[in-house]
């Protein structure tokens, strides 16, 4: 990659860092409740080259060159994942110069495994070393948070960056999406995930992520609580209903985390995977936001014999993550779900 940079930008970089993609393995459309997730970073990455330069400009595989300034609106395209940690970056007070920024992924993107908050997060802690600046695992999610929602106009919770930053191989992180806080929970090598593309993309920025984050707030506001966080399921009864059954995921989806904790940490294989496919229901049916294309790979994926499956990441298309027993061949396992599913791929 160091002779792409020079090739590309006629000079050595002065800044190297990565990023992981992740799963969560359950906890979907808590995080901007103030609630619980359980991610898990994948052995994909995303790395970023970067110098100082005379002016803004960024490159990356399969993307022509793109010229880019910080403190002008969005240009709607990829680079505004670039340019927008560092518009936050320089709007809390560091020196970033113009830099040439090069990235390489191996991440999927569009597959509900954090691609953006992996470049984003990535972008910032190159830009914090070209400063001789560092930031706590926790800063750097937000810095990456704030970029998103106020630079690239999508409306997401804390999950998918601090995920990146804070995620470590081997272990899930329980993430308090009020406090900040996380604690790493160890995976026990007899829990065989697997994730899933189901062939069909998604987009996150056309408008019905931030429809159900409103329909959320909206239910928080009805109940007078500050999140629904603070709900418990027998608060929702007279909630209008399609802002009911959103709230009623998000109430159950906390305690499904809290419950997937214990179980991760008994080496329950069994009541995870039911807790999984409990969670995949949900998001069907009371939020709205799995597919045919989604629903079909979950049912295959329990046919073939996996302990639970569910979509992760906030839906609409992208990826389903599955556990396997102990005792399953995932070989078999594979070719079973593939067949039934010929536009699937295997991510990890």
């Amino acid at each position: 990659m160091r002779d792409a940079f020079r090739e590309a930008f006629g000079c050595d970089p002065e800044a190297e860092a990565r990023a992981p993609a992740r799963v969560n393995l359950i906890g979907d459309h808590t995080d901007y409740a103030d609630g619980y997730c359980l991610p898990m970073p994948l052995p994909c990455e995303t790395r970023v080259m970067m110098a100082r330069a005379t002016a803004f400009s960024a490159r990356s595989e399969g993307h022509p060159p793109v010229a880019f300034d910080p403190s002008l609106p969005p240009r709607g395209d990829w680079s505004d994942y670039v340019a927008g940690p560092l518009a936050e970056l320089a709007k809390a007070g560091f020196d970033v110069p113009p830099v040439a920024v090069l990235v390489a992924s191996d991440i999927p993107q569009g597959a509900g495994v954090s691609s953006s908050a992996a470049l984003e997060v990535a972008v910032i802690r190159a830009a914090l070393l070209l400063v001789g600046a560092n930031l706590p695992d926790a800063e750097v999610a937000r810095f990456a948070q704030r970029a998103e929602n106020l630079y690239c106009g999508v409306n997401c919770g804390i999950l998918d960056q601090m995920a990146s930053a804070a995620g470590r191989a081997g272990e899930a992180l329980l993430l308090d999406c009020r406090s900040g806080e996380g604690r790493l929970v160890p995976v026990p090598s007899s829990f065989r995930f697997r994730v899933v593309h189901c062939g069909e993309g998604r987009r996150l920025a056309e408008g019905a992520y931030n429809e159900r984050r409103a329909a959320v707030e909206q239910a928080a506001s009805l109940l007078g609580v500050a999140a629904l966080r603070d709900a418990a399921p027998g608060d929702l009864e007279h909630l209008p209903h399609d802002i009911g059954r959103r709230a009623r995921h998000v109430v159950a989806e906390n305690e499904r985390v809290l419950a997937a904790v214990a179980a991760l940490e008994a080496g329950d294989n069994v009541s995870f995977g039911r807790l999984m496919t409990q969670s995949h229901l949900s998001l069907a049916e009371d939020y709205d936001v799995s597919t045919s294309a989604l629903d079909r790979l979950v049912a295959s994926m329990l046919a073939a014999g996996a302990s639970g499956a569910r979509l992760t990441g906030a839906g609409f298309g992208g990826c389903a993550v599955a556990l396997l027993p102990p005792e399953a061949d995932a070989a078999s396992w594979w070719a079973e779900v593939s067949g039934e599913n010929p536009g699937a791929w295997l991510v990890a």
